[in-house]
């Protein structure tokens, strides 16, 4: 007999494949229209669908591949958390009901609910009622019920024309995108979820692949970072050891890659979260892939060979090769562990620019890396007994994966283009020395990237790069993060490639981020539909009072609540309308109301940082300063403009504010110039926050 929530859940699944069509399966109209197109059905993808839909707008879902959910559903079963109080809306909903999934007993068929709880300390938070841990397939259940039950339309095998012609756009709008197979959809909004940002570049918004120079925005994580020589000491780079002359062993570099703190066109390694298991008739063993090489493991032996003795797979301190991270059901998400491991350094760095086709091959390439690092480390002679062993009692699980040779649905892409929006999220943010006032979700894990290089140093000595960890509380992710430029693109969201620096993405690439940071983008993409605004003049306060409504964390319950952002004061014309209906006709201009005047408290050391302005000829008129320059207020971007020009024309010529702004940065009395670059002129508003930290730095630079 059926039990009755995995009766609904079966239920859930067939109204969900009711909505899903693929193109070899059927075919779809030439046109599709949709007030919001959603390109990427990740996990944030599902979520910003079932958001637009929540809120009466008409959606349809595409995914380019074959399986939905991304890394959710594709393998990485122990979430990422950091501070699980910060993750809210329909994230939050998922989780709570995998959490309600795994209550029942009949669900757990090799171990109890009381058996797994204690094998992780992350894996359930009772008093918050979710599961963070959890098995492919219950992933993948759950987020088609939630789909099916929004009625949302779901296009698998859909990928993009990337080709000249597959964005069609009219003065700076996206009408249209076109498939791979000739299929046209029409959309008012777009929203991109894929992790590779494939249709933010197609439709020509700015973006970056790489590591950004620390100099650009000022940050220590930034571009090349050398690990300690002492951490490979032991493993030796050459195909034979010590003799340089036999040439290097796979993917090392015969040189170090450049400076240390300078950017490049380099990824972090992606690789498969693999789920094993260790119940014997639920396994499929491992198996020798094709081209198989044991030299792409010699690396990975001599790490072995060289540690100290015992080395086996899991997650103490000791251990390497990969992590054993329980899922329920003796169950495990297998992960990239220490120096050597399932990661596969050095062939991510191609992958945000390639075709489909090379896609699929360097795809294939790591899965063949992987299954035959599984096959050498349970099989070759010269592996020590004892790890031998214990890798042979492990297998893929048989009831993961069916259709796909058990293997994971998702490479592991960490990093890929990255958009260079209306505002650049850095280190300085992430560690909260940067105000943000329009925020739409928070970040909680720690700044984390995987390895980018291998290579020789002048010593012959094997060396690593670009790995980092640092840990950080809680901080706000922007609004403006989401948006590629207004001149560029103005009716797209990003909320996966979102507008951050690699050290800064590092932390916000979590699966829960992405959700919550789509659902906020489908949230503001029909606000700004029903009021007749454009994305970027959305007020604020419009958003906000609906992200909280829907349960979005927007600040850090830990500590004090963020500060309110103001509404904007001009909002723009009508959004755009399908290419395939009349235009509807334009709205009333909608103007903020007028607010009250404020009351200003005294403040001693503002208003004499304000004089010293006034004395140095940077500002005038204190009065309008004092008022303004402060938080909840809001300053003319005209005024801010003139003295950025006036204080950088104390240094040197500045002819306008992108010289100026240039002169600040370059003296390091600002860390970035995009916020003012979009905001100080005239017509557009400055936050008095941010106005008030300027002149904080201005006023120490004068001599």
């Amino acid at each position: 007999m059926i039990p009755v929530r995995s009766r609904s859940l079966r239920a859930a699944l067939c109204g969900f494949l009711a909505l899903v069509s693929t193109a070899a399966a059927q075919p779809a109209p030439a046109v599709t229209e949709a007030d919001v197109v959603i390109y990427g059905g990740t996990a944030a993808g599902a979520v910003a669908a079932i958001q637009a839909a929540r809120m009466g707008r008409s959606v349809v879902l595409l995914e380019p591949g074959r399986y939905l959910g991304g890394m959710t559903t594709g393998g990485l079963g122990a979430t990422d958390t950091g501070a699980p109080v910060t993750v809210g809306g329909i994230a939050r909903e998922f989780y709570g009901r995998i959490y309600n999934y795994y209550q029942q007993p009949e669900v757990w068929r090799h171990e109890t609910r009381a058996e797994y709880g204690p094998k992780h300390e992350l894996a359930i938070s009772e008093r918050l009622k979710l599961h963070w841990f959890f098995e492919p397939h219950v992933a993948t259940q759950h987020l088609q019920q939630m789909l099916q039950e929004a009625g949302v339309r779901v296009l698998l095998e859909s990928p993009l024309d990337r080709a000249v012609g597959g964005v069609t756009k009219e003065g700076g709008q996206i009408r249209a995108i076109r498939t791979v197979d000739g299929r046209t959809f029409t959309g008012r909004v777009f929203i991109d979820t894929t992790y590779e940002g494939d249709l933010m570049a197609a439709a020509g918004a700015s973006y970056i692949v790489g590591r950004e120079p620390n100099s650009r925005y000022n940050e220590k994580l930034n571009g090349i970072v050398y690990l300690p020589a002492r951490r490979t000491a032991h493993v030796s780079p050459f195909v034979v050891p010590g003799k340089p002359e036999s040439g290097l062993l796979p993917r090392i570099l015969p040189a170090a890659p450049g400076p240390e703190g300078e950017g490049d066109g380099r990824t972090q390694a992606y690789n498969f979260r693999v789920c094993l298991t260790d119940v014997p008739e639920n396994q499929v063993p491992f198996t020798q892939p094709e081209g198989y090489d044991p030299i792409n493991y010699e690396l990975v032996l001599r790490h072995v060979l060289g540690s100290k003795p015992g080395m086996l797979p899991g997650n103490k301190n000791n251990s390497g090769l990969f992590t054993l991270t329980p899922m329920p059901n003796r169950k495990t998400d297998s992960n990239n562990r220490n120096l050597f491991s399932t990661d596969y350094v050095g062939r991510s760095w191609d992958w945000a620019e390639a075709s489909y086709a090379q896609r699929e091959e360097i795809r294939l390439e790591h899965e063949n890396y992987i299954r035959g690092l599984f096959w050498f480390l349970a099989t070759d002679p010269r592996v020590p007994q004892a790890l031998q062993t214990e890798v042979r009692r492990w297998g893929l699980a048989k009831d993961e994966f069916k259709d796909n040779h058990n293997w994971p649905t998702q490479l592991y892409v960490r990093e890929a283009r990255r958009l260079i929006g209306e505002f650049v999220i850095t280190e300085h943010v992430c560690r909260n020395q940067v105000p943000v006032e329009d925020v739409v979700a928070m970040g909680s894990y720690a700044l984390d990237s995987h390895l980018v290089s291998l290579f020789v140093d002048e010593n012959q000595q094997l060396r690593i790069e670009g790995a980092f960890f640092e840990s950080v509380r809680p901080y706000p992710i922007s609004y403006r993060a989401l948006l590629p430029k207004r001149q560029e693109v103005s009716n797209l969201l990003v909320p996966v490639c979102l507008s951050a620096s690699h050290a800064a993405y590092g932390s916000a690439r979590m699966e829960p981020v992405f959700m919550m940071l789509a659902q906020s983008a489908a949230t503001a993409a029909a606000l700004s539909l029903e009021q007749r605004v454009a994305l970027h003049d959305l007020p604020y306060a419009t958003l906000r009072a609906r992200l909280e409504a829907d349960g979005q964390v927007l600040y850090d319950k830990n500590a004090k609540k963020a500060d309110e952002a103001k509404p904007a004061t001009a909002p723009a014309a009508a959004a755009a309308t399908t290419t395939t209906t009349p235009p509807a006709p334009p709205a009333p201009v909608k103007v903020a109301p007028k607010p009250a005047a404020p009351s200003v408290p005294n403040d001693p050391k503002l208003a004499a940082l304000l004089v010293k302005l006034e004395k140095a000829g940077i500002i005038q008129e204190k009065a309008y300063w004092y008022i303004n320059a402060r938080p909840k207020a809001q300053c003319d971007g005209e005024r801010v403009g003139a003295a950025i020009i006036a204080a950088a024309a104390r240094y040197e010529p500045a002819a306008d504010l992108e010289s100026a702004l240039a002169i600040l940065m370059k003296r390091r009395v600002i860390t970035r110039t995009d916020y003012w670059q979009s905001r100080a002129k005239p017509g557009r508003q400055c936050s008095g926050g941010q106005v008030a930290s300027l002149f904080s730095r201005l006023a120490q630079d004068i001599r």
